[in-house]
């Protein structure tokens, strides 16, 4: 049987894969799991995207905690971070956040946080799915049946922290688009509290068109919307786009150009190498980060320490070594000092919060980080474990032999689909796609797709 968690959470698409009945078993899981320790006055909170399923799962969720005695408070459509902070502020014994965040409509996920705010451990996520599959589970009566209510403007929690970290945004433009997902509301308001210039893009509540060429994940339209303010006369308009739960963020500077989280990293890296907060000088990223950014960090003297792929690895080596910030190009940024997790609104709070103190634009901010060519190739294979043929792993060293100094060589089995994903990175554009495509032509030959 394979594992009901993925890289975040549980995840597929709603009332066939991620079905109610699946919600209320985890409910009655985390219940048990994550309630355990905590006293029975301490609720589970639970918060949700603007998906057309999130109420639908909500409901089955709620039903599942509160068959098992415990109470749940429903904060609403919030953003993840925003959900996991006000668990914490609030002393809550756990937290969930239904959402497929950058996903399709159709899709939606749950995802779960301890009473520190913090995403749950491998091992955690094991004990849960455990407990679903326990039918000596117990089914309380009367007053001991937990109860469901929803939160009085707890979201407040969330809204003042992104308010107290900001500066003064005075005299900066910019447009949000908040892919109609749970940031519609929060990332225009703080900014125009700061005293930004705000125009929405994108930002209602419409679980119908979650993340539907807007967001994170389709930029085209905020640049469009950049570049015609600026053909208006608006000169200094920055774009800030948010994916469906708001965990992540990235931005489209002055020109019109995307500003990817290795730019972002380097801005608030620097900054806070410069005020003595960046624990032990390191950024922590991911294999994916670009060389520019390693190579612009170093001119800072602060060090790229990087982990495996995704935002939780990112986390698990900031929390093992005490580093402060870290993150993705994807632009999951996570500075523990402000939040337990990614969070897209507070990334844009700092990010212009810098901008405003310096002055300076966002296209000269980011100026420093020279892209270095990547290319990345996606090879289709019959298993995930053609990696490990020795035929492979000939034509992977062959190349890295090829390629020598002048690049970095990444080669990796898809966590979620079966694909080996081929990248090189390198100074010369043409050496790099020539040998990519002709290793990802031989792992494809090879593992006899």
């Amino acid at each position: 049987m394979s594992r009901l968690f993925g890289t975040d959470g549980v995840r597929g698409v709603a009332n066939t894969e991620l079905t109610p009945e699946i919600a209320f078993s985890l409910g009655r899981a985390v219940a048990v799991v994550l309630a355990a320790e905590a006293e029975r006055s301490r609720p589970i909170l639970v918060g949700r995207d603007t998906r057309c399923s999130g109420t639908m799962l909500e409901a089955a969720l709620t039903a599942g905690i509160t068959s098992a005695g415990r109470d749940v408070v429903s904060v609403g459509i919030l953003p993840t971070p925003g959900v996991a902070m006000v668990a914490v502020r609030e002393g809550a014994a756990a937290a969930a956040m239904i959402s497929a965040s950058h996903n399709p409509v159709a899709d939606n996920g749950i995802k779960f946080f301890g009473a520190d705010g913090f995403k749950l451990s491998d091992a955690t996520e094991d004990a849960i799915e455990a407990a679903m599959h326990d039918d000596t589970r117990p089914r309380p009566t009367g007053i001991d049946v937990g109860q469901a209510r929803i939160a009085q403007n707890l979201g407040r929690h969330y809204y003042q922290a992104l308010q107290d970290a900001g500066s003064d945004l005075r005299g900066i433009e910019v447009v949000v688009d908040a892919a109609y997902g749970a940031a519609y509301a929060v990332g225009p308001y703080v900014l125009r509290k700061l005293g930004a210039s705000v125009h929405e893009l994108h930002c209602a509540n419409d679980g119908a068109r979650i993340n539907v060429e807007s967001g994170a994940t389709h930029m085209g339209a905020l640049q469009h919307e950049v570049r015609a303010l600026r053909a208006h006369g608006h000169e200094r308009v920055i774009g800030i786009a948010f994916d469906g739960d708001a965990d992540r963020s990235l931005f489209v500077d002055e020109t019109g150009a995307i500003i990817t989280g290795d730019h972002v990293l380097l801005i608030i890296a620097s900054a806070m190498a410069e005020l003595g907060t960046l624990a032990h000088r390191t950024v922590a990223g991911t294999v994916m980060a670009n060389v520019g950014l390693e190579r612009a960090l170093a001119a800072r003297d602060i060090r790229l320490e990087r982990t495996a792929v995704g935002d939780r690895y990112v986390l698990e080596r900031m929390r093992e070594h005490g580093y402060t910030l870290g993150g993705e190009q994807s632009g999951h940024v996570i500075d523990l000092a402000r939040n337990t997790t990614g969070d897209g609104p507070m990334t844009a709070v700092t990010l212009l919060s810098i901008l405003a103190r310096s002055g300076q634009r966002l296209h000269d901010a980011a100026s420093d980080l020279v892209i270095a060519p990547q290319v990345l190739v996606n090879v289709r294979v019959a298993s995930r474990g053609a990696m490990e043929l020795p035929a492979v792993r000939e034509a992977i060293d062959a190349t890295n032999e090829a390629l020598g100094s002048g690049g970095r060589l990444l080669v990796r089995a898809s966590g979620t689909e079966p694909l080996i994903r081929v990248m090189i990175e390198g100074d010369d554009a043409t050496t790099i796609h020539t040998l990519a495509n002709n290793l990802a032509t031989k792992i494809a030959t090879l593992a006899q797709v």
